[in-house]
Protein backbone atom coordinates (compact mmCIF):
# COMPACT_ATOMS: atom_id res chain seq x y z
CA UNK A 1 0.00 0.00 0.00
CA UNK A 2 1.34 3.56 -0.93
CA UNK A 3 2.18 5.70 2.14
CA UNK A 4 0.75 9.11 2.02
CA UNK A 5 3.39 11.67 3.38
CA UNK A 6 3.14 15.63 4.55
CA UNK A 7 5.88 17.57 2.89
CA UNK A 8 4.62 21.14 4.38
CA UNK A 9 1.26 23.01 5.51
CA UNK A 10 2.10 26.61 5.20
CA UNK A 11 -1.37 26.96 3.45
CA UNK A 12 -4.87 28.33 4.78
CA UNK A 13 -6.77 26.24 1.83
CA UNK A 14 -4.09 24.42 -0.76
CA UNK A 15 -5.04 23.97 -4.04
CA UNK A 16 -3.81 23.73 -7.72
CA UNK A 17 -0.70 21.87 -7.08
CA UNK A 18 1.39 22.27 -10.40
CA UNK A 19 5.04 20.13 -10.87
CA UNK A 20 7.73 22.52 -12.71
CA UNK A 21 10.35 19.61 -13.90
CA UNK A 22 12.55 22.39 -14.89
CA UNK A 23 12.61 23.28 -11.17
CA UNK A 24 12.50 20.39 -9.57
CA UNK A 25 9.63 22.32 -7.48
CA UNK A 26 5.76 22.01 -6.86
CA UNK A 27 3.89 25.49 -7.26
CA UNK A 28 0.28 25.77 -5.47
CA UNK A 29 -2.31 27.96 -4.43
CA UNK A 30 -3.46 28.71 -0.95
CA UNK A 31 -6.71 30.01 -2.20
CA UNK A 32 -7.98 31.83 1.07
CA UNK A 33 -4.62 33.31 1.80
CA UNK A 34 -4.45 34.80 -1.78
CA UNK A 35 -0.75 33.42 -1.67
CA UNK A 36 0.99 30.91 -3.71
CA UNK A 37 3.61 28.57 -2.72
CA UNK A 38 6.45 26.74 -4.04
CA UNK A 39 7.99 23.59 -2.22
CA UNK A 40 11.82 22.26 -3.45
CA UNK A 41 12.68 18.23 -3.93
CA UNK A 42 15.26 19.31 -1.12
CA UNK A 43 12.45 20.03 1.27
CA UNK A 44 12.76 23.82 1.02
CA UNK A 45 9.52 26.06 1.12
CA UNK A 46 9.03 29.78 -0.43
CA UNK A 47 6.64 32.22 -0.99
CA UNK A 48 6.53 32.54 -5.13
CA UNK A 49 3.75 35.05 -4.94
CA UNK A 50 2.90 36.88 -2.11
CA UNK A 51 -0.68 38.63 -3.78
CA UNK A 52 -2.26 35.90 -6.69
CA UNK A 53 -5.58 37.61 -6.87
CA UNK A 54 -6.82 34.44 -4.77
CA UNK A 55 -5.36 32.13 -7.50
CA UNK A 56 -7.13 28.26 -7.27
CA UNK A 57 -6.04 25.87 -10.24
CA UNK A 58 -3.13 25.81 -11.89
CA UNK A 59 -1.35 23.93 -14.52
CA UNK A 60 1.70 24.42 -17.11
CA UNK A 61 1.43 25.27 -20.93
CA UNK A 62 3.64 23.60 -23.68
CA UNK A 63 6.47 26.13 -22.93
CA UNK A 64 6.47 25.44 -19.44
CA UNK A 65 4.91 28.64 -18.00
CA UNK A 66 2.49 28.42 -15.20
CA UNK A 67 -1.46 29.18 -16.11
CA UNK A 68 -3.67 29.89 -13.40
CA UNK A 69 -7.67 30.34 -12.52
CA UNK A 70 -7.68 33.84 -10.38
CA UNK A 71 -11.09 34.35 -8.66
CA UNK A 72 -10.06 37.92 -7.97
CA UNK A 73 -9.42 39.05 -11.08
CA UNK A 74 -12.18 36.49 -12.41
CA UNK A 75 -9.94 35.08 -15.18
CA UNK A 76 -6.85 32.97 -16.48
CA UNK A 77 -3.58 34.21 -16.29
CA UNK A 78 -0.01 32.93 -17.02
CA UNK A 79 3.07 33.65 -15.45
CA UNK A 80 5.61 34.26 -17.69
CA UNK A 81 9.92 32.85 -17.85
CA UNK A 82 11.02 36.43 -16.58
CA UNK A 83 8.17 36.12 -13.83
CA UNK A 84 5.67 38.50 -15.51
CA UNK A 85 1.82 37.82 -14.97
CA UNK A 86 -0.23 38.36 -17.96
CA UNK A 87 -3.88 38.20 -17.66
CA UNK A 88 -4.99 36.56 -20.53
CA UNK A 89 -8.98 36.29 -20.44
CA UNK A 90 -11.31 37.37 -17.87
CA UNK A 91 -14.26 38.00 -20.02
CA UNK A 92 -17.25 35.96 -22.27
CA UNK A 93 -18.72 38.47 -24.66
CA UNK A 94 -18.20 41.66 -22.90
CA UNK A 95 -19.42 39.80 -19.11
CA UNK A 96 -17.34 38.80 -16.36
CA UNK A 97 -16.71 35.21 -15.56
CA UNK A 98 -17.85 34.09 -12.10
CA UNK A 99 -14.45 32.75 -10.41
CA UNK A 100 -12.23 30.39 -12.89
CA UNK A 101 -11.53 27.28 -10.96
CA UNK A 102 -9.31 24.24 -12.15
CA UNK A 103 -7.54 24.63 -15.66
CA UNK A 104 -6.05 22.04 -17.93
CA UNK A 105 -3.87 23.25 -20.90
CA UNK A 106 -4.22 20.49 -24.44
CA UNK A 107 -1.18 19.49 -26.65
CA UNK A 108 -2.24 21.77 -29.51
CA UNK A 109 -2.10 25.08 -26.85
CA UNK A 110 -6.00 25.36 -26.11
CA UNK A 111 -6.94 26.32 -22.38
CA UNK A 112 -9.67 24.30 -21.11
CA UNK A 113 -11.25 25.79 -17.89
CA UNK A 114 -13.95 25.40 -15.28
CA UNK A 115 -16.09 28.76 -14.00
CA UNK A 116 -18.13 27.87 -11.10
CA UNK A 117 -19.17 30.74 -8.35
CA UNK A 118 -17.50 29.73 -5.35
CA UNK A 119 -14.89 32.68 -5.55
CA UNK A 120 -17.90 35.17 -5.74
CA UNK A 121 -20.10 34.11 -3.36
CA UNK A 122 -18.13 36.20 -0.55
CA UNK A 123 -15.01 37.53 0.32
CA UNK A 124 -13.49 34.27 1.61
CA UNK A 125 -11.62 33.11 -1.54
CA UNK A 126 -12.19 36.39 -4.12
CA UNK A 127 -14.63 39.14 -4.02
CA UNK A 128 -17.98 39.33 -3.21
CA UNK A 129 -20.11 39.76 -6.55
CA UNK A 130 -23.48 38.92 -8.42
CA UNK A 131 -23.20 36.77 -11.25
CA UNK A 132 -23.13 38.51 -15.06
CA UNK A 133 -23.50 35.15 -16.50
CA UNK A 134 -26.41 32.76 -16.91
CA UNK A 135 -24.50 29.71 -15.68
CA UNK A 136 -21.35 27.46 -14.85
CA UNK A 137 -19.70 27.02 -18.36
CA UNK A 138 -16.37 25.14 -18.96
CA UNK A 139 -14.67 27.11 -21.27
CA UNK A 140 -12.00 26.40 -24.21
CA UNK A 141 -9.34 29.50 -24.97
CA UNK A 142 -6.94 29.81 -27.54
CA UNK A 143 -4.62 31.89 -26.50
CA UNK A 144 -3.37 32.45 -29.94
CA UNK A 145 -5.85 34.20 -31.33
CA UNK A 146 -7.84 34.81 -29.04
CA UNK A 147 -10.95 33.06 -29.51
CA UNK A 148 -12.78 31.73 -27.01
CA UNK A 149 -15.99 29.31 -26.65
CA UNK A 150 -18.29 27.64 -24.14
CA UNK A 151 -17.22 23.63 -24.78
CA UNK A 152 -19.89 22.31 -22.44
CA UNK A 153 -23.24 23.98 -20.61
CA UNK A 154 -24.40 21.38 -18.82
CA UNK A 155 -22.62 21.08 -15.62
CA UNK A 156 -23.46 22.22 -12.27
CA UNK A 157 -20.97 23.12 -10.27
CA UNK A 158 -18.15 22.18 -12.62
CA UNK A 159 -14.45 21.69 -11.10
CA UNK A 160 -11.94 20.01 -11.32
CA UNK A 161 -11.10 18.50 -15.20
CA UNK A 162 -8.24 16.23 -16.61
CA UNK A 163 -7.95 14.93 -20.31
CA UNK A 164 -7.69 11.04 -20.80
CA UNK A 165 -3.70 10.42 -22.05
CA UNK A 166 -4.92 10.42 -25.89
CA UNK A 167 -7.09 13.16 -25.40
CA UNK A 168 -10.02 12.18 -27.14
CA UNK A 169 -12.16 12.39 -23.68
CA UNK A 170 -12.28 14.96 -20.89
CA UNK A 171 -13.30 13.91 -17.30
CA UNK A 172 -14.84 16.96 -15.49
CA UNK A 173 -16.06 17.14 -11.63
CA UNK A 174 -19.29 18.00 -10.91
CA UNK A 175 -19.81 18.56 -7.07
CA UNK A 176 -23.30 20.37 -6.76
CA UNK A 177 -24.14 18.38 -3.59
CA UNK A 178 -22.04 21.34 -1.56
CA UNK A 179 -24.74 23.64 -2.78
CA UNK A 180 -27.61 21.37 -3.15
CA UNK A 181 -27.56 18.44 -0.99
CA UNK A 182 -30.67 16.83 -1.82
CA UNK A 183 -30.56 17.21 -5.78
CA UNK A 184 -27.25 18.30 -6.49
CA UNK A 185 -24.35 15.98 -8.34
CA UNK A 186 -21.41 14.05 -7.28
CA UNK A 187 -19.88 12.85 -9.67
CA UNK A 188 -17.25 12.60 -12.53
CA UNK A 189 -18.73 13.56 -16.23
CA UNK A 190 -16.85 12.43 -19.55
CA UNK A 191 -17.09 14.10 -22.65
CA UNK A 192 -15.87 13.14 -25.81
CA UNK A 193 -13.74 16.05 -27.28
CA UNK A 194 -14.93 17.34 -30.86
CA UNK A 195 -11.87 20.08 -32.02
CA UNK A 196 -12.50 22.96 -29.32
CA UNK A 197 -16.21 21.51 -28.63
CA UNK A 198 -17.38 18.60 -26.23
CA UNK A 199 -19.83 15.78 -26.44
CA UNK A 200 -23.16 15.93 -24.38
CA UNK A 201 -21.74 14.89 -20.76
CA UNK A 202 -22.56 11.32 -19.49
CA UNK A 203 -22.25 9.87 -16.03
CA UNK A 204 -18.66 8.30 -15.12
CA UNK A 205 -19.12 7.65 -11.94
CA UNK A 206 -20.41 8.98 -8.39
CA UNK A 207 -17.96 10.59 -6.00
CA UNK A 208 -18.44 8.79 -2.29
CA UNK A 209 -17.11 12.04 -0.66
CA UNK A 210 -18.83 13.67 2.17
CA UNK A 211 -19.88 17.42 2.82
CA UNK A 212 -20.77 19.26 5.90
Amino acid sequence: MMEIEKLCSPAVWAEGPVWLSEQDAVVFSDVKGNRMFRWQRNGELSLWRANSHYANGNTCDREGRVVSCEHGRRGISRTEHDGSVTLLVDKVEGKRFNSPNDVVVRSDGTIWFTDPPYGIINDDEGYAAHSQVIGCFLYCFNPDNGQLCIAASDLQRPNGLAFSPDESLLYVADMSVVDFPALGRRELRVYNVDGHMLSAGRFFCRSHARFS
